[in-house]
């Protein structure tokens, strides 16, 4: 059936849109920008902000563009979207927004990227023209991994959409009604009580600095200040590609050489490539699988690098525990690693070396303090670090980061292959174990190294792979609201699969909790986690060593030290446990 197209004039501009299109998009596709607070694409269109407003002729009140349609009585209809009357009403909304917001602005983490900022500087705001009672809040420190500051909240409620919609955990919502309303948990739970994954894609989509995560940069600083420790930088994929933005450059840029200088610029020992370490995550977990392959184990075997995904299962899941790999994440395999076979290589006590992981992640803060997470006694990881606080170290050392060379990461740690590089994106740890796994039990090179098939942003993704006589069924999902709809499938017997990859961000890592935050007129507009994943394909496709179990330093850590994947050492430091958690 044809769409009917419906006829109207925005700021005089002829435009022809499809019934039912808001006025939102309507403008936008006439290339008219109308500013928006609580408005988020797919998830979050309820109209409570009112700042986007606009005028339509023949109508009694303004009216929120984000959530009305053009129809039929719109015919040939004027719509002003920056007429005198919606300017000033969008001023007087975001005045009065002003007047129950703490305006410290010069010490927030959000100062010169806050939605809430650039909105009252556009507009013309006063900050003092509404004065009267303020509400006041004690920020929520509960977590190991995020701050929660009321005081500095919008009620735009994108938070509680994105927890709701991308992660089915939905933990947080609005409390109270009228002048009291906040954003908080059940009962007015702290996050670290209830069943939180600690994802950070709360964070990411908050337009103030009202969500933050725990900055762990004066740690860094003081590690690296201690000269009776040796200090170790182990950066993610996803860090490459998404850290450039914090210094101007386009979305999607490898900046992996500039980044390397700067953490060797700020004084680390050295700087090594979890990459490496994704490397022996797929020799381990693959070997895991053709384990249970090949004796009856429980199937099907779901991934474990996602620290947030882990937690998920535990809270909500707890049934698919043994069905998860008992491999640690990258981050804790390199933390592990320094701290064992590194610590004797150097001759040093693993007490004195200190490894500070740079993530994309919030959840890798509460991962690094898990129980079983010590290979030798003292916690694998010692900090971790989002992208954005990395940048921040960078500016607070006074580095000009768009001024410096490349560098490459140091030996041996440092040397990885495309297959663990494209962990990063969603899809890209079931492409790098079939690409192990097939050339183990086929004994042949695979010939198409790129598994087009779990590849790309879509929420699930399925996949049958012929190996050693047997079709593999794989499936992949990211975003943990994708990941229910999986496990629910499988549950009920309606899906059947032998190895399942999650992540818990849409998209995968490079769209983590921890990455540059993007305003929502970006993410309404942009493919944001598309275009950091195309860095990461294209860079592996460039690449020479493209296979797990062809990295060099791989092959000798096996050699000299673990003997074999699966082994009773590899086991002791590189596998760990899973515990049911409450459900709060």
């Amino acid at each position: 059936m044809e769409t009917k197209m419906i006829n109207v004039k925005i700021n005089g501009k002829p435009v022809s849109v499809p019934k039912g299109t808001t006025i939102l998009d309507a403008a936008r596709q006439a290339g008219i920008k109308i500013p928006t607070l609580c408005y988020l694409r797919d998830i979050n269109a309820i109209g409570a902000c009112r700042v986007c407003v606009v005028e339509v002729q023949g109508a009694r009140s303004l009216v929120a563009s984000c959530v009305f349609p053009i129809d039929e009585s719109m015919e040939g209809k004027e719509i002003y979207t920056n007429s005198p009357k919606v300017l000033e009403s969008r001023k007087t909304t975001v005045e009065l927004i002003l007047s129950d917001h703490n305006k410290n602005c010069l010490s927030c983490v959000r100062n010169l990227n806050c939605e809430l900022q650039t909105l009252s500087n556009e507009l013309g705001c006063n900050a003092a023209n509404y004065t009267g009672a303020m509400n006041s809040y004690k920020p929520d420190v509960s977590t190991a991994y995020l701050v929660r500051d009321n005081s500095k909240c919008v009620l735009c409620r994108r938070c509680v959409a994105a927890c709701k919609q991308y992660q089915a955990v939905a933990v947080i919502g609005p409390n109270a009604r009228g002048f009291d309303t906040h954003i908080g948990c059940a009962f007015e739970s702290d996050l670290n009580n209830v069943s939180c994954v600690a994802c950070g894609q709360c964070i990411n989509v908050c337009p103030t600095g009202a969500l933050r995560e725990k900055d762990d940069t004066d740690e860094v600083l003081a590690a690296i200040a201690d000269k009776s420790k040796y200090v170790i930088a182990a950066t993610a994929p996803s860090v490459r590609v998404g850290l450039g933005e914090e210094f101007g450059y386009p979305i999607g840029t490898n900046v992996e050489g500039k980044m390397v200088t700067a953490l060797k610029m700020m004084g680390f020992d050295d700087v090594f490539d979890v990459n490496m370490t994704a490397d022996l995550t797929i020799l381990e977990e693959g070997t895991e699988l053709l384990n249970r392959l090949s004796n009856n184990g429980k199937l099907p075997m779901l991934t474990s690098c996602s620290p947030a995904w882990i937690k998920f299962v535990e809270h909500y899941y707890p049934e698919f525990i043994p069905n998860l790999s008992s491999c640690k994440s990258p981050q804790q395999m390199m933390g592990a690693v320094c701290k064992t076979y590194y610590a004797e290589k150097l001759g040093k006590d693993p007490k004195d070396i200190v490894v500070v992981s740079v993530m994309p992640c919030t959840a890798k803060k509460f991962e690094k303090g898990r129980d079983d997470q010590s290979a030798a006694g003292i916690p694998d990881i010692d900090i971790a670090i989002t992208t954005r606080e990395l940048a921040r170290l960078i500016r607070k050392q006074g580095i000009d980061f768009r001024s410096l060379p490349d560098s490459q990461f140091d030996a041996p740690l440092g040397i990885a292959s495309g297959a663990g590089l494209i962990f990063g994106a969603t899809g890209g740890v079931m492409e790098a174990a079939i690409r192990t796994v097939y050339e183990i039990l086929e004994r042949k090179p695979l010939e198409d190294l790129d598994l087009v098939a779990v590849r790309g942003t879509k929420g699930i993704k399925e996949a049958s792979v012929n190996m050693g006589g047997k079709e593999i069924k794989v499936a992949v999902a990211s975003g943990l609201a994708n990941a229910k709809e999986l496990l629910e499938k499988v549950k009920n017997g309606e899906a059947d699969y032998h190895f399942i990859e999650i992540m818990s961000c849409p998209g995968g890592c490079v769209n983590g909790g921890g990455q540059p935050i993007r305003t929502a007129d970006e993410r309404n507009n942009l493919d944001i986690k598309a275009l950091r994943a195309k860095a990461i394909y294209d860079t592996d496709k460039a690449m020479s060593l493209r296979k797990s179990h062809e990295n060099p330093v791989v092959k000798e850590l096996y050699e000299s030290y673990f003997g074999k994947p699966n082994s009773h050492k590899a086991h002791e430091i590189l596998h760990t446990k899973y515990v049911k958690r409450d459900n709060y």
